[in-house]
């Protein structure tokens, strides 16, 4: 019974963070900026920690349904 929220919540931790880190990748390879005003390197590194975050947990909500 409590399996299907745990689902849902792993399905769209998993989503976002494939959605993100896919957006990060191709405005990288496009050389465009990923936030205005703040460092490539660190606005890149931060929405990739975001991404890897919201899929590891994703993963956790998949094994614990």
């Amino acid at each position: 019974m409590e399996s299907g929220p745990a689902i849902f919540v792993g399905t769209v931790f998993a989503l976002f963070g494939g959605g993100l880190l896919t957006w990060t990748a191709l405005r990288l390879r496009q050389s465009e900026p990923i936030a205005e005003g703040v460092n490539r390197v660190a606005s890149a590194t931060l929405a990739s920690g975001a991404g890897a975050g919201a899929l590891a947990l994703g993963m956790w909500c998949f094994m614990r349904a």
